[in-house]
C-alpha cells in the first residue's frame, strides 16, 4: 500500500538549509490503523504532506498503491488526492456559508461525480449526520463539525484517510467519539493515518510511528506501547 524509502525534505530559507525529514523509512499495509507522533519540529506534518502526495521528497521514494509518487504530473497527483485520499484536519476547514452537505459534496464537484448529492448525503449518513444535512458550520458543535471534515473525506470511498490532529480542538468525550468513527472506516477496510499528540488516542491505533528531529525514531506495535 504505502512504501516510505529513505525520504528526505530539505527546504531552503535564504541562506539557510532546513532537514526537515531525514532518511524515513517504513510500509503501511492496507487496511492498517497507524498514529504519527512527535514534538514540535519532528517532521510529522512534513512526512503527512509527502503522505498526502501535497509535496515531493528532495530525496528517497515514495510508493502509494505501487505507483512511483515522483513520476507524476502536477494534474496527476490532483487526481491521486481527489480520488485516493481522503484528509482530516485540526480545524475542519470548512466553508462557513456552505451547508453541511455542500461541504461534503465539493470533492466529488471537484471530480464531476455523478449523484453526488446522493452521495454526501449517504456520507454525513455514515457519521451519524444525516440530519444535519442542511446546517451551516456555525450551527454545528465542534465535534459535529469535524463529524463533517470526515465524511467530506470519505465521500470518494478513498483507500486512506489522512488524518492531522482530528482531536485536537475537542474536548476529551467528543475526541474519543471522533476517533470511535475512525476505528469503524478502518474496520470496513480503509487505511488510516493519524498525527496525534495524544496517547490515548495514539493507542487506538495499531502502530505508532514516532518521529523525532526529522526522523523516524521508533514504530512500534500499540501493545508494546503504555499510556
Amino acid at each position: 500500500m504505502i512504501e516510505a524509502n529513505k525520504l528526505s525534505k530539505t527546504y531552503q530559507h535564504g541562506n539557510l538549509e532546513v532537514n526537515a525529514m531525514k532518511d524515513v523509512t517504513f510500509r503501511i499495509n492496507v487496511g492498517e490503523f497507524v498514529a504519527i507522533m512527535g514534538p514540535s519540529g519532528s517532521g510529522k506534518s512534513t512526512l503527512m504532506n509527502v503522505l498526502g502526495c501535497l509535496d515531493l521528497p528532495s530525496s528517497g521514494s515514495y510508493h502509494l498503491e505501487n505507483i512511483d509518487i515522483r513520476l507524476l504530473s502536477q494534474n496527476e497527483l490532483a487526481e491521486i488526492r481527489n480520488q485516493r485520499i481522503g484528509f482530516v484536519f485540526q480545524n475542519f476547514n470548512l466553508l462557513p456559508r456552505a451547508s453541511a452537505l455542500e461541504n461534503v459534496e465539493l470533492p466529488l464537484l471537484y471530480g464531476r461525480i455523478q449523484n453526488s448529492k446522493r452521495n454526501a448525503q449517504d456520507a454525513l449518513r455514515r457519521v451519524g449526520l444525516g440530519e444535519r444535512a442542511k446546517h451551516r458550520p456555525n450551527e454545528l458543535s465542534g465535534g459535529e463539525r469535524q463529524r463533517v471534515a470526515i465524511a467530506r473525506a470519505i465521500v470518494n470511498n478513498p483507500s486512506i484517510v489522512l488524518a492531522d490532529e482530528p482531536t485536537g480542538n475537542l474536548d476529551t468525550a467528543t475526541g474519543n467519539e471522533i476517533i470511535n468513527i475512525f476505528s469503524r472506516l478502518n474496520a470496513e477496510g480503509t487505511t488510516i493515518i493519524l498525527v496525534t499528540h495524544e496517547m490515548d488516542i495514539a493507542n487506538m491505533a495499531h502502530r505508532i510511528i514516532q518521529m523525532k528531529d526529522g526522523r523516524l525514531y521508533e514504530d512500534v506495535s500499540t501493545k508494546r506501547v503504555s499510556v
